[in-house]
């Protein structure tokens, strides 16, 4: 598959970096050839030096014969042009990256379907809307469908002395099988574990269940859920701003801001909202601002560094609650080991959401982005696959792969160790980053 990025900034680079790893045709264009050199040694993919709005450096990469074009620039408008004067030329679909809600509206969206722009990815208010379910279903870190909707993925931290702590996954305390445990988070590494695994204090534990059975996970994790009423958010960004437009009439919210130029542009667009100048770091205004009597802490600034002490402190005053913004990579895993609550990345919700639209280029790749550094498939099985000789206890499955549940004739069940993979059935299969191509080998 043929796939040409249009833009190497983080989105982009990304995106490019995590394609990469597997048996895709990569091409990604932009107008800074340093930030283009960095991807170029390092990852297997192809770089082309030129502006995404280029009808010569479309022709010149390819476009005529390119299945997916993806217009991740930081420009909404260069995106939009892109993606039109790339379908004009023969691609395949265009994804387009835009910063302005409107778009999203259906009349609008009809209009840019008209000139070319397939799909939109809209990552501040995808960002909102993660915010939002990790409110609603505020016990767990990573809440997200699968299988059509059909699975929940469900992450929890486990804490303390919980049925699960310290028990082998062969040895669980439960009678019937209504989950299947497919990655654990351990400090910076990520587990696809085997029954043999040993679930341990401080663990962030990937459950695949059916929603049904979500409250009985919770219990087994010792958790509980609370209602949430009153939100408190740090920085007045655009994802605060979405979060608060698209949670109207969920939450009292109240946003503490230190620019008054932007707090006066916030109680314009927001007039159900608490807007207070101020810095949130400052612990003094926090008490002032009686933060005691919230129930969630949301530290959306543009410092991920900000965010993560910012969190730490609102737990200290008693918040349940929290989520933090952290936009750079490298500290996701620190973050989640300091017990600040939800993280959220802009990047990885994006990338996510890329990743299940190629679908709709190519139905053998379906993919979601779970964690940082695993993925989340679910693929069909060819006649005759090495997946159908025998029942899955048997298969001697390679190390970083799980089977966490099929779909037969349309009906989602959990995989065991007696499931037997027929032709034809779809599997949902958890794996390390970069080993997706070496998984399909059991399924083609």
């Amino acid at each position: 598959m043929k796939i040409i990025i249009a833009g190497a900034g983080e989105v982009g680079s990304h995106l490019a970096k995590m394609l990469s790893n597997e048996d895709q045709d990569i091409i990604l264009v932009d107008s800074n050839q340093e930030c283009l050199d960095q991807l170029d040694a390092n990852y297997n993919l192809m770089t082309y030096n030129g502006s995404p709005t280029s009808f010569s450096t479309l022709r010149e990469v390819g476009i005529s014969d390119t299945d997916l074009f993806i217009a991740v620039t930081p420009y909404e408008t260069r995106n939009i042009a892109a993606c039109a004067i790339a379908s004009q030329l023969g691609a395949g679909k265009t994804v387009a990256r835009i910063d302005n809600y409107e778009s999203l509206s259906s009349k609008n969206r009809k209009l840019l379907d008209n000139v070319g722009v397939n799909y939109l990815i809209y990552p501040e208010h995808l960002a909102a809307q993660e915010i939002i379910t990790a409110l609603e279903h505020n016990w767990a870190r990573h809440w997200g469908e699968l299988a059509g909707g059909q699975l929940l993925l469900i992450g929890v931290k486990l804490h303390g002395m919980t049925p699960l702590t310290n028990c082998q996954i062969k040895n669980l305390p439960i009678e019937d099988h209504f989950f299947h445990i497919a990655a654990i988070k351990r400090n910076h590494e990520t587990i696809i574990p085997n029954g043999n695994d040993t679930l341990l204090d401080g663990d962030i534990v990937f459950f695949v269940t059916k929603e049904k059975y979500a409250d009985s996970v919770r219990e087994l994790c010792g958790k509980r859920s609370m209602s949430i009423k009153r939100v408190m958010i740090m920085g007045g960004t655009r994802i605060a701003m979405r979060f608060a437009m698209e949670s109207e009439g969920k939450f009292h919210i109240k946003i503490i801001e230190p620019d008054r130029a932007v707090c006066e542009r916030l109680a314009t667009r927001l007039p159900d909202c608490e807007i207070e100048q101020g810095d949130a770091r400052d612990v003094d205004i926090l008490k002032n601002s009686n933060i005691r009597q919230y129930d969630a802490f949301l530290a959306l600034s543009d410092s991920s560094e900000t965010n993560i002490l910012a969190c730490l402190t609102a737990k200290e005053f008693g918040i349940c609650k929290t989520v933090a913004d952290v936009e750079n990579l490298q500290f996701i895993s620190q973050a989640e080991n300091l017990n600040i609550g939800t993280t959220i990345n802009k990047k990885l919700i994006a990338s996510s959401r890329i990743f299940k639209l190629l679908l709709d280029a190519d139905v053998d790749n379906v993919k979601s982005l779970a964690l940082a550094d695993a993925e989340v498939a679910e693929l069909t099985v060819r006649k005759n696959a090495k997946i159908t000789h025998h029942a899955v206890k048997n298969l001697r499955l390679p190390y970083g792969m799980t089977l966490a549940a099929v779909i037969q004739d349309g009906k989602c069940s959990l995989v065991n160790g007696d499931t037997r993979i027929q032709n034809g059935d779809g599997v949902v299969v958890f794996c390390l980053n970069g080993t997706i191509h070496k998984v399909e080998r059991w399924f083609n």
